[in-house]
């Protein structure tokens, strides 16, 4: 269960930081909004694979 939360965590707060992004930076820019999503799931993906049993797997 403690797994559970705090994957559920991790993807809430990636969401929150595209979310972010896309306001703030790139709100009329569809290509570059796109391309940073990417990256920042990308990001966010190395840093999990990297970290996971910090977050308990």
């Amino acid at each position: 269960m403690r797994r559970q939360a705090a994957v559920a965590l991790y993807v809430l707060a990636l969401v929150a930081v595209v979310v972010g992004v896309d306001v703030l930076f790139f709100r009329h820019q569809v290509w570059a909004r796109l391309i940073a999503n990417v990256g920042i799931v990308l990001v966010s993906a190395a840093f999990y694979l990297r970290f996971r049993r910090a977050l308990g797997g």
